[in-house]
C-alpha cells in the first residue's frame, strides 16, 4: 500500500517512484510554470518542433508535391488512425485522423440517423426514430451540431435535452433515434458508464455515438467491448497534437459499409484522382475523409502519439488518479474555510483525469492563479478546471500549484474586477 503523502517531501519521493517520470523529459515545459491546462490544450512534444521543421523545410520546401506519395501524406490520416486506435479500443482500419471534432460529429449523426431511417431493422421495426438524446450539460458545439443537422434535415427531427444521467433511461422512448453523449463532461470531469449506457441505447433500439474528446490519452477507453456504434474526439488535449490539431473518427467495422453522410468529398471517394463527376464513397474508414488535409498539423499528432507508445493507459490511468485524489485531498485539507466547492466525483469510476472547483470569484482566483505560473482554466458557472496529464504532471506540482491557491485565498489576492479575454 502507498504511504499518504503529507508533505512536500513525499511528494517528491513519490515523483522519484513513479514510472511514467521519465516521460516528462519528452515535453517542452517552460520554467517557472505548473501545467494543469492539458485537458484544454497539451503541451508541446519536444519531437514536435523539428519534426514541423522538416515538413516544412523539406517535404514540402524541397520535395515539393510529390511528398503526397514519397512522404506518405495522402495515407496519413489512415496510419495516424491506426496508431491511436490502440488508446480508444478500436481495431485497425477503423479510426481516420481529420478535420474537427464537431464536423466528424456531424458525420457520425448524419449516418447514424441515415441507418435508423434506412435499415432492415427499422423496416421491420415500422417506426421511423426521429430523435436525438443528449445532457443539457454536454459540450456546446455537440449540441449545436446535433441542432442544426435536425434543422437542416426537415423531416422532423429534434433534439432532446436531459438533465442527468438518471433521465436517460426514460428519453430512450420508442422516437429515440441516437444517445448522443461526451464519455468525460467537459465542466465537471464526470465520467459516463460507456458499455451500460450503449447497451441501453442498443435496447430501446437506438444508436450510441460517443464524444472522447476528454477521455482519449486521459482514461482507458474500449469502444468495441462497449459496443458503441460511432466515436469523435480530438487530439489537441491530452493527445498532445498541438492547437486547433485535426480530430478523429471511429466507426467500427460493422457499419463501414452503411457509413454515408452528406459531405462527400474527394478524399472519401474510391478513386480521388479519376475525377469522376459521381461519388462513389471508398470502402473502409476513409469514407469518413472529406477535402484535402492539413499536413503539417497531422504530422504533430504523430509526435504526441509517439510517447503513449512507450506506456499504457493502465499506468497512465493509476497515476491519472493517484494525481486527482492528491489535488483533492489537499485543497480540501489546505484551503479548508474558503468557499471552494468540488464538483468533480469522488468515486474513480465516475472521474476522468481534472478535477473542478467553483468559488463565487472563480475566474478572478483563476487568472491569479495564472499570473503566479499556476496554469488551469475556468468555466461557467464560477468552475474552476485543472486538467491533470500522466505524462508530464508531477506529485510535486500538485503540492505546488495548492501552495499557491492556498496563498492567495487566504490573502484575497485575486482581482474580482479583472478583464476576461476572449478565451477564459
Amino acid at each position: 500500500m502507498t504511504a499518504p503523502i503529507l508533505t512536500r517531501a513525499d511528494c517528491l519521493a513519490r515523483d522519484a517512484l513513479d514510472p511514467l517520470a521519465g516521460l516528462r523529459t519528452r515535453f517542452d515545459l517552460p520554467d517557472g510554470v505548473i501545467y494543469l491546462d492539458g485537458n484544454s490544450l497539451g503541451a508541446r512534444p519536444r519531437a514536435a518542433l523539428s519534426r514541423a521543421q522538416d515538413v516544412v523545410a523539406r517535404e514540402w520546401g524541397t520535395d515539393l508535391i510529390k511528398s503526397w506519395n514519397t512522404a506518405g501524406w495522402f495515407d496519413m490520416p489512415k496510419r495516424l488512425g491506426d496508431r491511436l486506435a490502440p488508446l480508444i479500443g478500436a481495431g485497425p482500419g477503423e479510426v481516420a485522423v481529420t478535420d474537427t471534432t464537431s464536423l466528424n460529429l456531424f458525420k457520425a449523426l448524419a449516418a447514424a440517423l441515415r441507418i435508423q431511417s434506412q435499415g432492415a431493422s427499422a423496416a421491420r421495426r415500422g417506426d421511423d426514430r426521429r430523435t436525438i438524446v443528449t445532457e443539457r450539460s454536454n459540450f456546446p458545439t455537440d449540441i449545436y451540431m446535433a441542432e442544426g443537422l435536425s434543422r437542416w434535415l426537415e423531416r422532423g427531427y429534434r433534439v432532446r435535452l436531459v438533465d442527468s444521467v438518471d433521465e436517460i433511461p426514460a428519453a430512450l422512448d420508442h422516437d429515440a433515434a441516437v444517445l448522443m453523449l461526451t464519455h468525460v463532461n467537459y465542466r465537471t470531469g464526470y465520467q459516463h458508464d460507456m458499455a451500460t449506457l450503449t447497451g441501453l441505447a442498443h435496447e430501446a433500439g437506438a444508436l450510441a455515438v460517443w464524444d472522447l474528446a476528454h477521455s482519449a490519452g486521459a482514461v482507458p477507453v474500449d469502444l468495441r467491448a462497449a459496443d458503441a456504434d460511432f466515436a469523435v474526439g480530438c487530439t489537441y488535449k491530452y493527445l498532445n497534437g498541438g492547437p486547433g490539431a485535426p480530430a478523429f473518427i471511429w466507426v467500427p467495422q460493422r457499419h463501414q459499409a452503411g457509413f454515408d453522410h452528406p459531405l462527400s468529398g474527394w478524399w472519401g471517394h474510391a478513386s480521388p484522382f479519376a475525377m469522376a463527376p459521381a461519388f462513389a464513397p471508398v470502402a473502409g474508414i476513409g469514407r469518413a475523409l472529406c477535402g484535402t488535409q492539413p499536413i503539417v498539423s497531422l504530422a504533430l499528432v504523430e509526435c504526441g502519439l509517439e510517447i503513449f507508445e512507450a506506456t499504457d493507459m493502465a499506468a497512465v490511468r493509476a497515476k491519472s488518479l493517484a494525481l486527482t485524489d492528491l489535488f483533492i485531498g489537499l485543497v480540501e485539507r489546505r484551503c479548508a474555510g474558503h468557499p471552494l466547492g468540488l464538483v468533480t466525483p469522488r468515486e474513480h469510476a465516475r472521474r476522468g483525469s481534472q478535477v473542478s472547483f467553483t468559488h463565487p470569484h472563480g475566474y478572478a482566483v483563476m487568472a491569479a492563479l495564472i499570473a503566479r505560473g499556476v496554469i488551469g482554466d475556468y468555466r461557467e458557472p464560477e468552475i474552476m478546471r485543472f486538467g491533470f496529464t500522466p505524462l508530464y504532471t508531477s506529485y510535486a506540482d500538485v503540492w505546488d500549484a495548492v501552495e499557491i491557491l492556498k496563498d492567495i485565498l487566504d490573502r484575497n489576492d485575486y482581482d474580482v474586477a479583472a478583464a476576461r479575454g476572449a478565451v477564459t
